[in-house]
């Protein structure tokens, strides 16, 4: 059990507990939550040992193996299926002296890499990586060969492949695309580990947790239930104040104009449902949102077109190799479009063509005269100037407003005082990622294009921005693994795969048990290598088997050699038993043909009963030595 009792913990001079106390049981899955900077990292860095309280009592249990997400990745040469696999320091600490042992403790080692599931480590290694994203081929690249982001998965693999009691993970979904997060979630849920985790996506956190550890008011409270249900207990509380209610029923009024779009759009009853549930719970939670730093919204487009964008016959890739093709589309006023598909089959890039930055390779690509795209994806946080301060970005846009005004609008986005005027260089990924989507706010677009805009978001702000989006009067194109964004700001879903791009029948309740069967052969084929690879090493094996089929030669051959006879002597017994059946062979100038039948018939019959014996015999012994 995790105990904090009376405990105080201070950072760099700020109180983040005070006089805090706490349990938290064996094989709980709590969801850490919290405002930024009230000290859910730290309390993870007090977990850990890297901080110590300040006052009071901190206690786990001494033998609880800990495992958490490494924040960096060397550029290795050891291979990322060679790097997961130092996550299970049991099995490499015995591997590292299997190198050396002899005699007994060779015995020992084995018996002891039996005990732990050994042998079937390194399927179990590929399963991960496979279900985090990485193909096949890749696993046997140089973790050095791999970029920022795909590093992050070698490190959750590493940390998913610790034997732990204790798994702490802070923001594992940030890279990661919606099938792996799908498939993370099932994974942790069959965990049987205590589990600490810290995630803004609030699906993901709804699905995996049983308990919520809210910091607030340097203090923390436990609560049973998912995050939804914590929400409505904070919601019950908030809603009893003035300034609540009126907040709640502006941003209620904005989602009933959303839904009374979609319902007259009449498309997709089962996708509907799904949308309307998602935006009632909204409406429920809405007070758990009144201290919001976020208050903004998008301005209507100057112009709306009526085809914004036209595709037809179209294929797009780099270079010559098509990564999507035959893509006919065509974007509207008021679509609201969510792009799924496994990771890899070209969700951004679908997104890069229609934003400009790639060429058809083939078919073309029509825009609207009037459209002004705004496009957002992660590597323009990048492009943000990092010695130029908020004001000065948006200053760049527009020269003409007051500078109250713009320093007024910057606030909608939580940039306040002198944060507004410093340089973006130390900025968090959290802040450059409101303030690239304050500055492509600000220019009106009449279509978004959003690639993950809810990375390094946390929940207040992607509550914000989706209660935003629905009240957008353009046309929407977003790929984003956070479920409850797509739920809430989506009318219809594309599925990318298989180089096509195509409609998808069904809500994300239906692609995700999509993504679960399309996995289901690939765990079926490493539950085969399991209970091929259980019983001994490979390479023990191969030498076993080689062994026993030296010995087994001459048994094996014998045996088919009498089956062989075995059929020749049957087909003779049928040929004899046709021509008795023949009621002609029974007539007095047949007597001959009748007494030779039926002499080769007898001793067909002796010979077969012969034949048989012995190759039951043979079969018996081969048997025997086989199971040996």
């Amino acid at each position: 059990m995790i105990t904090l009792s009376e405990l105080s913990l201070r950072r760099g001079g700020r109180e983040l507990l005070s006089d805090t106390t706490v349990n938290i049981h064996p094989s709980q899955k709590v969801g850490v939550t919290g405002a930024n900077g009230t000290g859910k990292s730290s309390l993870f860095a007090l977990i850990r040992g890297l901080l110590h309280q300040d006052s009071g009592e901190f206690s786990l249990p001494a033998s609880w193996v800990i495992a958490h997400v490494a924040q960096e990745t060397p550029a290795s040469d050891l291979t990322a299926l060679e790097y997961a696999l130092l996550g299970d320091i049991e099995y490499i600490t015995l591997q590292q002296e299997l190198e050396t042992a002899e005699g007994a403790r060779l015995g020992e080692i084995h018996a002891q890499l039996e005990a732990i599931d050994g042998y079937t480590t390194k399927s179990r290694a590929a399963t991960l990586l496979h279900g985090l994203g990485f193909q096949s081929e890749q696993i046997n690249n140089p973790v050095a060969s791999f970029s920022g982001g795909w590093r992050m998965r070698l490190n959750l693999a590493q940390a998913l492949m610790c034997r732990s009691d204790l798994l702490l993970l802070d923001e594992p979904t940030n890279h990661l695309d919606l099938d792996a997060v799908i498939w993370l979630q099932d994974w942790l849920i069959r965990y049987s580990g205590t589990l600490l985790l810290i995630s803004h996506d609030r699906e993901f956190l709804d699905t995996v947790i049983r308990h919520v550890a809210h910091i607030e008011n340097n203090n923390i409270t436990l609560y049973t239930g998912n995050y939804t249900a914590f929400e409505h207990i904070r919601a019950e509380k908030l809603a009893q104040q003035q300034s609540a209610y009126e907040r709640q029923q502006r941003e209620r009024e904005h989602m009933q104009k959303y839904v009374d779009r979609f319902r007259a759009q009449a498309t997709k009853a089962k996708q509907a449902q799904s949308r309307l549930k998602a935006l009632e719970r909204m409406e429920e939670i809405a007070p758990a949102h009144i201290h919001s730093p976020f208050n903004f919204r998008f301005f209507d487009p100057v112009k709306l077109p009526e085809r914004l964008i036209t595709v037809e016959e179209a294929a797009v890739g780099y270079g010559a190799e098509n990564i999507i093709e035959g893509i006919d589309f065509q974007l509207t006023p008021n679509k609201r479009i969510g792009l799924i598909g496994p990771n890899g089959a070209g969700k951004s890039t679908f997104i890069k063509f229609l934003a400009g930055e790639l060429e058809a390779n083939q078919g073309e690509i029509a825009l609207a005269q009037d459209i002004h795209l705004g496009y957002f994806a992660q590597h323009q946080l990048e492009q943000l100037h990092l010695d130029q301060s908020p004001l000065e970005h948006l200053r760049d846009i527009d020269k003409e407003t007051r500078e109250q005004e713009l320093r007024n609008y910057l606030g909608g986005f939580n940039f306040h005082g002198d944060r507004i005027d410093e340089a973006v260089a130390p900025f968090s990924g959290g802040e450059k990622a409101r303030l690239v989507l304050a500055l492509l706010i600000y220019q009106r677009p009449n279509v978004l294009l959003l690639d993950e805009p809810t990375n390094h978001l946390d929940l207040e702000m992607r509550h914000a921005l989706s209660i935003a989006l629905q009240d957008f009067k353009g046309a929407m194109v977003i790929v984003s693994h956070d479920r409850h964004m797509l739920k809430t700001v989506t009318d219809e879903l594309l599925i990318v795969d298989n180089k096509k791009v195509i409609p998808f029948e069904g809500d994300l309740e239906d692609y995700a048990q999509w993504v679960k069967d399309r996995n289901k052969q690939e765990q079926q084929l490493e539950q085969a290598s399991e209970a091929e690879d259980k019983t001994i090493s490979r390479k023990e094996q191969r030498k076993r088997d080689a062994d026993l089929r030296k010995k087994l030669q001459p048994l094996k051959r014998k045996a088919d050699k009498l089956e062989k006879q075995l059929d020749q002597l049957h087909s003779q017994q049928q040929e004899l038993e046709n021509r008795l059946a023949d009621p002609s062979i029974y007539q007095d100038e047949n007597k001959n043909k009748l007494k030779k039948a039926l002499l080769d018939k007898s001793t067909v019959d002796k010979r077969l009963e012969e034949i048989e014996m012995e190759w039951m015999e043979a079969s018996e012994a081969y048997e025997k030595k086989l199971l040996a």
